[in-house]
């Protein structure tokens, strides 16, 4: 019964890395901002084989990102406190900011669908 109770957290301890490693596997980086013009860019990124998902409209003005207006994002209840990662975003004019503690994946969605409206 022992050996059976071990190798079931065994089994669980695998899972739940190998789960990990995909949240990792999500990059998002800007494209240089000299060759967009102004406007409004809509982009998406939905999470394979889930129903999380996040849709933006980027405002780029001047070369600069003014402003990202999160449309729609479809996550957990503790995942909406990613939104505040557009603020982060603006501030330093990257994707390269730290993801919203306890909202890692939804953080990671919403950057990549960043990435999307500007490509």
């Amino acid at each position: 019964m022992k050996r059976l109770l071990i190798l079931i957290a065994y089994i669980i301890a695998l899972l739940i890395i190998s789960c990990a490693s995909t949240f990792v596997d999500i990059n998002a980086s800007l494209p240089d901002l000299d060759n967009i013009e102004n406007g409004i860019y809509r982009g998406t990124y939905s999470f394979p084989n889930s129903p999380l998902n996040a849709i933006v409209d980027v405002t780029v003005q001047d070369h600069f990102l003014a402003a990202i207006r999160l449309v729609e994002h479809n996550c957990s209840p503790i995942g909406k406190k990613a939104g505040n990662i557009v603020d982060r975003i603006i501030k330093y004019q990257s994707l390269d900011v730290d993801v919203v503690s306890g909202a890692t994946l939804s953080s990671k969605i919403i950057l990549k669908a960043v990435e999307n409206a500007l490509q």
